[in-house]
This record gives structure tokens, sequence and C-alpha cells, in this order.
């Protein structure tokens, strides 16, 4: 009886299992925390280690790319199709992981793995080396069952060094090898499922503008009594600004902040609407009592596909013990916008400032800074690629695969805007994994399903990117 290639994936990846693992653990091991001065040598280490792998993997590029101003380094590695047709794919993960010590809590040494009940535990398990990892037994798999030489894609890693520290010198880096890393498509493997009997496809991340108001009216703090009432007050200008942030609808009211959005179809909200959503138990992730956001919209719509403001921060005047009655001499907010695809950063940060500038009285003087910018991106539904990543994990989970979007931001739309192509997401990390929290682990049987989605994908996407006409 002839083996179907699907039955050779799994036989292969079950062989080569036990390697496999020992090898992640042998990576888990090395304490990459980008965060701290003092682990810069094991970032290092932990760098030249997956270049190391990727080249006895059989990727004929694998190198160590340093980054700007003395930064900690990331890995790039390339393997071509051979095929002058084949679209090329870029990777992108990070080998560097969130701090982590056996007294914050963890059961074991946070960098010494433990395999207990079918998962492995340790600090970069799932974020994000596991999820990594994962592409290099598929690759072998996928060329052991074509009896390739080579990939059917032209197949490109990015695994940058300091994603947990907010990647300061991604932007950078990316630029100055802009024409290594040209690709067709991006794929994230620094993502999650919606849950282990869930299996899911992220197709987007919202951006973000973040910013501080400073508002200075007096030189100094002055008496309320013979002043107040009198003289603009800042403490008041920025509860007013807070107020009016948001209309009756909990829509955000600065003029033009909704210009270019692309509005949620009836088929997206359909999907997102067919995922097993418990609201009472979200609000207890939340550690809040109510859901409340833009009328019109579901906790999922808004938290993945509506743009939003939030007031971060609010300080100004007295704050000690009892009471200074005193009109300030400044007060400052901290706010930051979260985007969807179709706004332009750029945009909305000037309709900020200008409305701003617009509710200020006369005698208040103020500051805009700008702390920090991340564009949207989106994933059509139809896009090929996207279908490839769909029916690849479909094969390997043997179930449907459902939709999601991610409500934070990340370095996906760097790339996206440097490189000029799509961004889609394949991780197998669900939220009990722990990521940045104690005790972080990988489900091994997902994993093995990231190895055989990537498996199958290669070949998947050029098929079907080929036929698209899109190469």
């Amino acid at each position: 009886m002839t083996t179907s290639p699907d039955s050779a994936v799994r036989e292969f990846i079950a062989e080569h299992r036990t390697a496999f693992l020992d090898d992640l653990a042998a990576w888990l091991r090395i304490p990459s925390v980008s965060a701290d001065p003092g682990r810069a040598a094991s970032v290092r280490q932990s760098a030249e280690w997956l270049a190391g792998k990727l080249r006895e993997t059989g990727f004929p590029v694998a190198e160590v790319w340093e980054t700007e101003g003395g930064g900690l380094p990331a890995v790039f590695a390339e393997w071509p199709s051979g095929d002058p047709a084949a679209p090329t794919v870029l990777v992108y993960g990070h080998h560097d992981v969130q701090p982590a010590a056996r007294e914050d809590g963890w059961a074991t040494d946070p960098f010494e793995p433990v395999v207990k009940d079918g998962r492995m535990f340790a600090r970069g398990a799932a974020d994000d080396k596991g999820q990594v990892f994962f592409h290099t037994l598929g690759v072998r798999a996928h060329l052991a069952v074509t009896g390739r030489t080579s990939p059917a894609v032209n197949l490109k890693l990015l695994i940058e060094g300091e994603e947990e520290s907010g990647s300061p010198n991604f932007g950078a880096l990316i630029r100055a090898h802009a024409d290594r890393l040209a690709a067709d498509v991006v794929m994230i493997s620094d993502t999650g499922m919606w849950a282990e009997t869930t299996p899911t496809v992220c197709t987007g991340m919202r951006g973000m503008v973040e910013l501080q108001i400073d508002l200075f009216g007096p030189a100094q703090d002055i008496h309320s009594g013979s002043f107040g009432g009198a003289v603009p007050n800042p403490a008041t200008e920025a509860a007013r600004l807070v107020a009016g942030l948001h209309d009756e609808d909990r829509r955000v009211a600065v003029p033009g902040f909704y210009d270019g959005v692309v509005e949620l179809t009836p088929a997206e909200r359909e999907l997102f609407a067919e995922l097993p959503f418990d609201e009472p138990e979200w609000l207890g992730v939340a550690k809040s009592e109510a859901t409340l956001g833009e009328k019109g919209f579901s906790t999922l719509e808004r938290i993945w596909a509506r743009p939003t403001a939030e007031v971060n921060g609010v300080y100004g005047g007295y704050t000690g013990p009892g009471g200074k009655t005193i009109v300030p001499a400044a007060a400052h907010l901290k706010l930051s916008f979260r985007l969807v695809a179709g706004q332009d950063v750029e945009k909305v940060r000037q309709a900020v400032a200008d409305w701003v500038a617009d509710r200020l009285p006369a005698g208040i003087r103020h500051s805009i800074t700008f702390t920090g910018t991340t564009r949207p991106c989106l994933t059509p539904l139809d896009h090929p690629a996207l279908q490839s990543v769909v029916r690849s994990m479909g094969r390997a989970f043997e179930q449907k695969i459902r939709f999601t979007r991610e409500g934070g931001s990340g370095p996906a739309a760097d790339l996206q805007d440097v490189l000029g192509a799509p961004v889609l997401f394949l991780g197998i990390s669900v939220p009990s994994d722990g990521w940045h929290s104690v005790n972080e682990k990988v489900e091994l049987d997902l994993l093995a399903k990231g190895v055989e989605t990537s498996a199958y994908l290669w070949g998947d996407l050029a098929e079907h990117w080929n036929a698209a006409g899109t190469s």
C-alpha cells in the first residue's frame, strides 16, 4: 500500500522528534535575555548557535548580522529554491527572550528545560525559540517527502535579537539589508492560536501612535484663592482634553482620525463570531467587571479591528497627602492610539496635534512628544499566500482553521513597509503557554503540528502562488 504524503511527513517528524527536542533544549539553555546588558554575550552565543544549526539543517547561507550602535545580533539565513518561478518567503522570528529567574516563582530553573506531561517548560519555549525552531525540522520533512534537494520556495529567515527590548535597531537593520531581505511574502512565526482545540491564523496587527502632552500655565504654582478662576489651569485643561477624547458613542473625537479605516466586512464579522469567545472568562483575565467601547461592535471587533484611544496616564499639580490649594504650573498626559489598516501614522499624528492645539485656551502653552509609532498591517482573506497557510494548517490539524487578528503591535509592519510585501502569521502557541510569565511552556504535540504545517506550506505556497500569477 502506498504511503500518503501526509503520513510520510508525520512519520518523518516522529522519527526525528527526539533529536529535534534535544536541539531545542540546548538552545533554550542559552539565556539570551536582551534586556540585561550582562547577558549580551549570551544573546550573541544564541545567534551563533542558531546560525550553526541552520547550516547543519542545510541552509547554504547562515550569517550573524550586527546591528547599529553596538546592538544585539540577528541571524539571517537563505536557501534558494533553484526554480526560477518560485516565490520568495521571508520567515521572521526572534531568538532573544524575556528576563527570568527561579525566585520569580518558576517551579524549575527557567533556563534548564524540563519536559513534563507533554510540555516543555523553559524561558523561550514558546516565545519565540520553539516557534522559530519548528521550521528547521519542517523544511527537512518537506525535502525528505518531496525528494527535493532545495525548498519549493526561495526560503529566507531573519531572526532578531532585540524584539523583547522593543526592537530599537530593527528598522535600521532591515533598511540596510533590504536587498538581501527582498521577498514576495513575510511569514511571522511569533504569534499564537486561539486555543489547542481551535487552531487559527492571525491576519493582521494594529499599529500604534504613542505620545506625551505637557501643558504649562503659570510660571509657578500659584494661590487658588488669589488667582483661581481668573487664569487658565493646566490640570483643568488636561482633564478637558481627556473628557473630549471620545464622543457619546465612545468613538475617538479627533477630527480625521478615522480617515482611510478599512471597515470590517460582514463575512469577517461572521468569522470572528464563530470563535468560542467566553466574555465573562475574558473579563476575568482583564481583571475588569464590564466591557465598554465603541458602539456597534463586539468585544473582539473592538480589540482586533477598530482603532482606539487610551489615556495611559494623567498627572500634575499636588498629589501628596492632604490638600494644597494651588493652580498648578503644569500638567501632563500620556496617550496611545491603536490604528488599523488604512490609517496613516503621520496623518494621525498631525490630526492629534491639531486637535490639541485647537482645544487649548490662550495662556496654556503645550508641547507634544511622540514616543513611538508602529504601522498597522492586514492581509486580505483571499490572498493566495494566506490561503496556503490555511490549507497547510488544515492538513496538519485535520480540522477547519479559523481567523483572528492581533490587538497589539509589533515589528511586522516595519517588514511590510520596507520590503513592500504582505505579512502573514504562522504560530502554534496557545494562551496557557505563559509568554513573559513564570513557567513558560510549549505544548509538544502542538509544536509537532507547527513542524507539519511548515513541511506542507512551502510546496503549497509555490504551487498556488504561481497559479495566481503573482510570482
